[in-house]
């Protein structure tokens, strides 16, 4: 199994969106090696808008499946880099 795919996700308004998109990469659980999130935070603001980066495993077919699942996502955006 190829673990060599990078995939980005822009998140708008995750409060929102955050319950669709959990649904989505508990979906795709075992594909997903390292998921990493981050927001612009402090101590009186959090911010309603992220990027989460995945180290996602499987074949090339696999990989645009789940990259589509997340697009398909209201406020979701995902873009693929294939490092294999």
């Amino acid at each position: 199994m190829n673990c060599y795919y990078i995939i980005g996700l822009r998140v708008d308004h995750r409060h929102a969106n955050a319950l669709n998109l959990q649904k989505t990469l508990t979906e795709y659980g075992c594909n997903i090696k390292l998921r990493v999130g981050l927001h612009e935070t402090g101590e009186d603001f959090c911010s309603d808008d992220g990027v989460i980066m995945l180290q996602a495993c499987g074949d090339q077919a696999t990989i645009d499946k789940m990259a589509a699942a997340f697009n398909a996502l209201e406020g979701v955006s995902a873009k693929v880099m294939d490092l294999n």
